[in-house]
């Protein structure tokens, strides 16, 4: 495997973890909703970090769903574009890793992770960080960001993605909507949900252990982005108060992640 593969994946891995370990900071959590759980595998490991009772999971692809179901995860069908058959306040733990940027529908989404969030519970959302200093690179010599796709088909724009020209592997795959740190923090407030903090894992073209040091030093333009939230005491759609986002005036209010 090539350099550049071997940081991607490491780098997926990463952010796993940094994840895991931000819920085992704030956890426990008794009552787990994994959306977009896919196979179930790192469903499990969530809430074995959250010290789960319970863990339902939502897929779109019932192959998946299937999988995910023989992991043991409580798998509700249904598509994330819409509202959830789900009751409010179940759940203390709401968590979509990379699943935000396959969404046209983003209001949606976030509405119904505050709904589906009991008080004094936590929302976690995790995507790409749109200005993480690799997807700038790529802008400044004219090419598309990896991570921002032109075709729900095929991937293209950037000969140096792992997956040029290559199809998207199932339905579902195209990244529609790519945040920056504070484009999350704002919607998710307009939602009525408050940034407890803001992680950031990953640094193109770093291996994990360089990538982790960095991510803390230069929290803008880390590879991803892990939004903690919590549901406001205050109506949906109205303005909160002001919270920091990943840059040098966020450094000194964010809590680091390692």
């Amino acid at each position: 495997m090539s350099y550049l593969g071997r940081v991607f994946e490491a780098s997926e891995v990463e952010n796993c973890e940094a994840i895991m370990r931000a819920v085992r900071d704030h956890g426990p959590f008794r009552r787990v909703l994994d959306l977009g759980c896919y196979d179930g595998r790192y469903s499990v490991e969530l809430a074995a970090a959250a010290q789960a009772q319970q863990l339902v999971g939502v897929e779109l692809l019932p192959q998946h769903a299937r999988e995910a179901r023989t992991r043991g995860v409580e798998v509700v069908e249904a598509d994330l574009e819409d509202p959830l058959p789900l009751p409010d306040g179940a759940f203390d733990l709401v968590h979509a890793n990379q699943v935000i940027e396959h969404l046209k529908h983003t209001d949606t989404f976030l509405r119904e992770c505050r709904r589906l969030c009991a008080p004094g519970g936590m929302v976690v959302v995790s995507t790409n960080n749109f200005s993480s200093w690799h997807n700038i690179a790529t802008l400044i010599v004219g090419w598309q960001p990896m991570p921002n796709h032109v075709s729900d088909e095929v991937h293209v724009g950037n000969p140096m993605n792992l997956r040029a020209d290559q199809p998207h592997a199932d339905l579902g795959q195209t990244h529609l909507r790519i945040f920056t740190g504070r484009a999350l923090t704002e919607l998710a407030d307009h939602h009525g949900l408050d940034q407890l903090e803001m992680r950031t894992s990953g640094y193109y073209p770093l291996l994990p252990r360089a990538a982790r040091v960095m991510a803390r030093v230069d929290r803008r333009h880390a590879a991803f982005l892990i939004g903690l939230f919590r549901p406001a005491e205050r109506p949906t759609g109205l303005p909160g108060v002001a919270v920091p986002v990943p840059g040098a005036a966020g450094q000194a209010a964010a809590t680091s992640s390692r």
